[in-house]
Order: structure tokens, then C-alpha cells, then sequence
């Protein structure tokens, strides 16, 4: 069993940046991708980004592109995502979640990330 972690959520002015956490606990084993997802009351959820414990280059939505940064520290078993450039549409509840390249299997409880105009 994987337990996940969030934490970092909050409000942030439009423009400035904010810093999210997800510490997982249990074994990953073959189930080595972590990713961020975010969900908007009445919508989908929607992929952010990805990466692998093992490496490898991460994946990133269009409308994150080059204002998020998803990392990871394996020692900490702690992945991060790096969010710059906040607009207001980036308003959502933040779950991360451990799966692989298809399927996540395991998601934490969400961290509410408020973005004001």
C-alpha cells in the first residue's frame, strides 16, 4: 500500500508562485511514475505533469509548459511541483497520485491551490 501525502496549497496572487509537495510512504515497487493532477469543482481531472523515481525526462501539460517544474527527491520519497507564473485559471485542488505510465493506483487527498486577480 502507497500512501500520499500533499501539502504547500494556498492562495497566491496571479503572477507569483507556489511550491507544492506530495510525500509517498510505502513501497512504489513497479509503480515508479508519479504525477500531478488538478480537478476544478464540475470538471475532469486533468494531468499537469509526471516523473519517474528511476528518471528520465517528465512529462508536462500544454497549459503548464514552461511555468511548472515537477521534481523529485528520492531520498525524502517526496516529489515537488515548482508552479511560476500563476494565472487565476490554474485554480484547482492539486492531487498527487503513483501508478505507472497508464494507470495510477494510488492518490493522495488533494491540496486547494487559490490563485487571486
Amino acid at each position: 500500500q502507497v500512501q500520499l501525502v500533499e501539502s504547500g496549497g494556498g492562495l497566491v496572487q496571479a503572477g507569483g508562485s507556489r511550491r507544492l509537495s506530495c510525500e509517498a510512504s510505502g513501497r512504489t515497487g513497479s509503480r515508479d511514475r508519479m504525477g500531478w493532477f488538478r480537478q476544478a469543482p464540475g470538471k475532469e481531472r486533468e494531468f499537469v505533469a509526471s516523473i519517474r523515481w528511476s528518471g528520465g525526462l517528465p512529462d508536462y501539460a500544454d497549459s503548464v509548459k514552461g511555468r511548472f517544474t515537477i521534481s523529485r527527491d528520492n531520498a525524502k520519497n517526496t516529489v515537488f511541483l515548482q508552479m511560476n507564473s500563476l494565472k487565476p485559471e490554474d485554480t484547482d485542488v492539486y492531487y498527487c497520485a503513483c501508478g505507472t505510465l497508464t494507470t495510477y493506483y494510488y492518490w493522495g487527498q488533494g491540496t486547494q491551490v487559490t490563485i487571486s486577480s
